[in-house]
């Protein structure tokens, strides 16, 4: 069985932990009154210039192919099993003896140095990279340090949630390495594994025109979210959820599944995602050329009031109303509950586990994207293609610089490589075993492997895998190519921007986000967040804002669209 630390499970939970600003456009916020702004930060012709080639790689044929849906989207390939015989994608070694420093965030027990899997890693890379893995409770607090010191590593990881925190736009040319003259068009042909990145990974990772990250855990299909059912329950009721196709029919189903006196309530919070239902946008939406805020769209409205009038009718489980989230997947696996929303990195083999365990014929299925009057078509925005990007430091000399992107193109092997394998799971016989579902972690495997740090520097695209659960694999892959038809890209997708910092309150607004909680909790009426819109858009700044965003991103450098 794998132990391979999920991919959308680290960065989903990763970025709870951060905030919901890991769902927003990448934002950077600049000091003082904004004179260093540079707004939506990549032209549509300096981004044509700057951006690399994509080239698909086919050193492994995965058992579900990638399926290509609506606005460019392109769903994760999915494994069945684990490859039997690993192929190469890197002939050569990669390295020329350089010796660098790398920092990496960390959510577990830091490995000892010098430890066997990080001896093994060198030799491979034929350089000596000294991972020094920084604990990710404190990692927002680490990086500032040593920026402000100028004293960053050769080679960091910048979680583009903390972009702000970071001020990555201002460090982007100063600090970071410049990559562009090495990965631009097909520069990047050099580095194979490198080119099979989608090409919106690398746009997320620029900055005035110019590419600086490098993307991990990317994927050509990614969504802030989704609703999840009990299938189990759903089958044992004879329940066919293909057959919700509206809003009113969600209620319906709401009312026959609940039994308060049973204990089990048909909904979780399900507010999150009400965007894919009613079809409101992610921050803005363009009309006539002019931006518009979600907040002042009838869809948003009509989801609001939707909502509040379900937190109303007896639906909702009371602890969910109270607003406690922490125990929402208990909830869940327990069947207190019997839909929920959740991150993409719900379904996956961990949740199985953890399901079965409460309940053994337990199984997550996700419904069909559906609209609010069951006649508009679905819209889901997508996510960044990636969320997370590694560094270079500017101080490195050319060579050097090369022979990292060499070890980075050796870092990206795809699923199921050689390469791939040693960075995922270490040597065979010592950090891993070899079964019928593939590797399987030793003691020391856990320890030294399972604790990821090189895949913070460099990753190969997203993957579904499951190896003890094949049918989840194909449920998920069947999802995933449905949904895609009704992706879009939302305003400024995948955009960095620098926010001045006169405008950061107005851009949280704090104070109509805690209303509108509380009116999709049934506390507050649908016209107490009218009342916060109202002030939010002239005293709170919001007018301003949207006038800012309109003159100095839209009207500038576009939708990014």
């Amino acid at each position: 069985m794998s132990s391979e630390l999920n991919r959308r499970t680290f960065v989903t939970g990763a970025a709870a932990v951060a905030g919901t600003a890991a769902l927003a456009p990448l934002l950077s916020a600049c000091g003082g009154g904004g004179s260093k702004s540079h707004g939506g930060t990549n032209s549509k012709a300096g981004s044509a210039a700057a951006l690399p080639a994509y080239v698909p790689s086919s050193a492994v044929h995965p058992d579900i192919a990638s399926t290509s849906g609506a606005h460019d989207a392109l769903t994760d390939p999915g494994f069945v099993t684990y490859p039997a015989n690993p192929a190469k994608s890197v002939t050569e070694v990669p390295g020329a003896g350089g010796h660098y420093t790398a920092i990496t965030p960390l959510w577990a027990t830091v490995p000892a140095p010098g430890n066997a899997f990080y001896e093994a890693m060198n030799k491979a890379l034929g350089a000596t990279l000294t991972m020094k893995p920084g604990n990710g409770n404190t990692y927002n607090t680490t990086i500032p340090t040593l920026t402000a010191a100028r004293k960053l590593p050769d080679w960091v990881q910048l979680p583009g949630w903390w972009n702000p925190l970071f001020k990555v736009g201002e460090l982007a040319g100063t600090q970071l390495a410049d990559l562009t003259p090495y990965l631009a068009g097909d520069k990047i042909k050099k580095y194979p594994n490198l080119a099979a990145q989608p090409t919106g990974a690398w746009q997320a990772g620029m900055w005035q025109d110019k590419l600086y990250g490098i993307p991990t855990f990317a994927s050509g299909f990614a969504l802030p979210g989704q609703y999840y059912y009990r299938g189990d329950v759903f089958a044992s009721k004879g329940i066919n959820a293909a057959d919700v196709k509206s809003a009113d029919d969600l209620v319906s189903l709401g009312k026959e599944l609940t039994s308060a006196k049973a204990g089990v309530w048909a909904f979780d919070d399900v507010w999150q995602y009400t965007d894919q239902i009613f079809g409101y946008a992610q921050k803005f939406t363009i009309s006539g050329g002019k931006l518009m805020h979600k907040y002042e769209q009838p869809e948003f409205i009509e989801a609001l009031n939707w909502c509040y009038k379900l937190a109303k009718s007896g639906l909702m489980h009371p602890d969910a109303l109270a607003g406690n989230n922490n125990d929402a997947k208990t909830r869940f696996f327990a069947g207190k509950v019997l839909i929920t929303a959740d991150g993409q990195g719900a379904w996956n083999e961990a949740d199985a586990q953890s399901g079965i365990a409460a309940d053994k014929n337990y199984r997550r299925a996700s419904l069909t994207p559906f609209s609010a009057d069951g006649k508009a078509t679905p819209q889901l925005f997508m996510n960044p293609s990636a969320g997370m990007f590694s560094y270079l430091n500017a101080k490195l000399k050319p060579a050097q610089i090369e022979e990292c992107l060499r070890i980075a193109n050796y870092l990206a092997a795809p699923f199921g490589t050689a390469e791939y394998t040693l960075v995922n799971f270490g040597v065979e016989g010592v950090h891993y075993t070899r079964g019928t579902n593939g590797p399987t972690p030793t003691k020391a495997g856990q320890a030294q492997v399972q604790a990821q740090t090189f895949p913070f520097l460099a990753t190969g695209v997203n993957v579904v895998n499951n190896p003890d659960f094949p049918q989840l694999t194909q449920d998920r892959c069947a999802w995933n190519s449905e949904a895609a038809k009704y992706a879009y890209k939302p305003v400024f997708w995948n955009m960095n921007i620098t926010v001045p910092s006169r405008f950061a309150t107005a851009d949280a607004a704090q104070a109509v986000e805690d209303t509108i909680k509380d009116v999709y909790h049934g506390i507050k009426p649908v016209s107490a967040f009218q009342d916060a819109l109202s002030t939010w858009k002239g005293s709170g700044g919001g007018d301003r804002l949207v006038a800012w965003y309109q003159s100095t991103v839209l009207d500038k450098f576009g939708s990014g669209q």
